[in-house]
């Protein structure tokens, strides 16, 4: 459409002289697919302009891809020949198969930061929001050809890691995981919780230890990198499960210091400056933006002391034009700080940074907090999509055999689980529902993946060659409806990379898949006496199953080949 557009843009600028044309596009379809008001013409014309539409509706040659020209008071309207735009829209996905809605490689470079664990606690249901963003804004870059990888922080160090490593090293007597292992570990961070509210002295013990660490005490370390080690295993292999790959991991313990160096040399510049109580801090009163400690008085660093080196660091690694921080709409005030510090301090990147802020996941009974234990872990909660999903193909599907089952259940369980998630506006705050997710209608994941197994079915019957069609056949409003959903496809995935929407691509998919299944219902597809008709719509459904899948694959969802 966009290209029928510029060559219409083109026509009239050839006709009128004028630079610049504005299309636009009427509300309703029916008086046309664009209009041209005449009203840009009027000045330089000195007529009235609905004249001038009629005379220039005169001068106008109609192209192949236009099948009406038609003045309409001060406008003239293009209604773009519709059998044109099927022929183009089902060859080009046809030809290009999974690459149609892509371009080619620009020579940008971005980066997406998500999902950012501790090495704590396993990740939770608000983790699985993040790196399912994550994902999604990585093949969202990739498709239309920005050169993007994904980067991870691992919060490694500070006094959240030294309250399950304190919990460890007083009540843990050297255990080794008997689970997996970082819900092992996750589990010290809660009794230390526990244990702290029946002995708050504790808390006095967790500060000495984080000093210990940045001291490199041998046993502190030592316990601190087993565990560590632990955390890691059990969130790769979870990262694993959710489809996340890491291009970079960045481990804080391993750079915090050169953050330390920057607060020091920002001294000097009179960036930074000692307050009442001898931390370092910024001054953005005038910003709005209160005054930040930067380094505690005891030297021990912050969030933000690691957040100005890494954002230099990572610079230095990928010289990225853009960088996407994926992190909740509880650190918007912390991410304002940060660029407004990395201005201060005259790093040039600062321009390319952006906050994707999300709103929180609830559950019922409300918000999580993993200090409690009162939390929706990640394994656990794919688990239970995956025994739902189970459930549901057995209802359909009584004879199916165990291996193929959980195979199935993992696709369909996971599937759902990341569509309901993703299908929110990102900064929307819901209660996830996991038994409204894994129904097969409604707008769900396993909607559209059942819509996709329904047209391999009908193709898998028929053995037709899909050669010289007759496009004109494509004319009912049933199959106009998907041909118009087909042709926006590659607008879609640009308006989702430009606003970090998937929620749009979401939608998109609901309307595509409901387009479908009201067109299977009210046309026969195959076993019709118009051998040529049949052949169209064949060739129909088959493009359309391609933009699903094409979709999905974006999402990050697995395609099943029966449900």
């Amino acid at each position: 459409m966009n290209k029928i557009k510029q060559e219409i843009i083109k026509i009239l600028k050839k006709e009128t002289k004028l630079k610049e044309v504005i299309l636009e596009i009427p509300l309703n379809q029916e008086i046309g697919d664009f209009a041209f008001p005449c009203y840009q013409l009027s000045k330089q014309k000195k007529k009235h302009p609905q004249k001038i539409a009629t005379e220039l509706y005169n001068k106008i040659k109609k192209p192949e891809f236009i099948s009406k020209i038609q003045p309409n008071g001060p406008y003239i309207n293009f209604f773009i020949n519709s059998t044109y735009l099927t022929k183009q829209t089902l060859t080009k996905i046809q030809k290009q198969k999974k690459k149609y809605g892509t371009k080619k490689q620009t020579k940008k470079t971005i980066l997406i930061e998500s999902p950012g664990p501790n090495t704590n606690k396993p990740l939770h249901l608000g983790h699985i929001r993040n790196l399912l963003l994550g994902n999604t804004l990585t093949n969202l870059n990739k498709a239309i050809g920005n050169k993007t990888y994904r980067v991870d922080i691992v919060n490694d160090r500070g006094i959240h890691i030294c309250k399950s490593l304190l919990a460890y090293q007083k009540f843990g007597k050297n255990k080794k995981p008997n689970k997996k292992p970082d819900h092992f570990v996750g589990n010290y961070y809660v009794l230390f919780d526990k244990k702290s509210k029946q002995n708050p002295k504790l808390n006095d013990e967790l500060s000495e230890l984080l000093l210990k660490w940045e001291k490199k005490d041998r046993k502190t370390i030592a316990t601190w990198k087993k565990m560590n080690s632990w955390a890691m295993k059990g969130i790769n292999q979870t990262y694993e499960r959710f489809g996340v790959k890491i291009d970079k991991a960045y481990f804080e313990s391993e750079y915090y210091e050169g953050g330390k160096e920057i607060i020091k040399k920002g001294i000097k510049n009179k960036i930074f400056k000692k307050d009442e109580n001898k931390n370092i801090i910024i001054d953005l009163e005038k910003q709005g933006l209160g005054k930040k400690v930067v380094l505690r008085a005891d030297g021990t660093s912050i969030y933000i002391t690691q957040d100005i080196i890494l954002a230099n660091l990572r610079y230095k690694d990928f010289k990225m034009d853009k960088m996407v921080y994926v992190v909740a709409n509880e650190q918007i005030h912390h991410f304002k700080v940060l660029f407004e510090i990395l201005r201060r301090l005259n790093f040039k990147f600062v321009k390319g940074l952006y906050h994707l802020a999300y709103g929180y996941i609830r559950v019922p009974g409300g918000r999580m907090k993993s200090r409690e234990g009162a939390v929706v872990d990640a394994d656990t909660l794919a688990d239970e999509m995956h025994k739902l999903a189970k459930k549901e193909i057995k209802k359909r599907n009584k004879q199916i055999k165990e291996k193929e089952l959980n195979l199935l259940s993992e696709k369909i369980g996971v599937g759902a689980l990341k569509f309901h998630i993703l299908k929110y506006d990102t900064m929307k705050d819901f209660t996830y529902n996991p038994k409204e997710s894994i129904k097969f209608e409604g707008e769900t994941g396993p909607y559209i993946q059942y819509t996709n197994v329904r047209i391999k079915s009908i193709l898998r019957k028929t053995k037709q060659n899909l050669t010289k069609i007759d496009y004109s056949k494509l004319k009912s409003r049933y199959e106009k409806r998907i041909i118009s959903l087909l042709v926006k496809y590659p607008e879609i995935i640009e308006k989702c990379t430009k606003e970090s929407k998937p929620s749009i691509l979401c939608n998109y998919l609901i309307d595509l898949s409901k387009a479908f299944n009201t067109f299977y219902h009210e046309c026969q597809v195959i076993n019709i006496k118009d051998k040529e008709l049949t052949k169209a719509r064949l060739l129909l459904i088959k493009s359309t199953s391609q933009v699903i899948e094409n979709a999905l694959g974006i999402l990050g969802i697995e395609i099943p080949t029966k449900m």
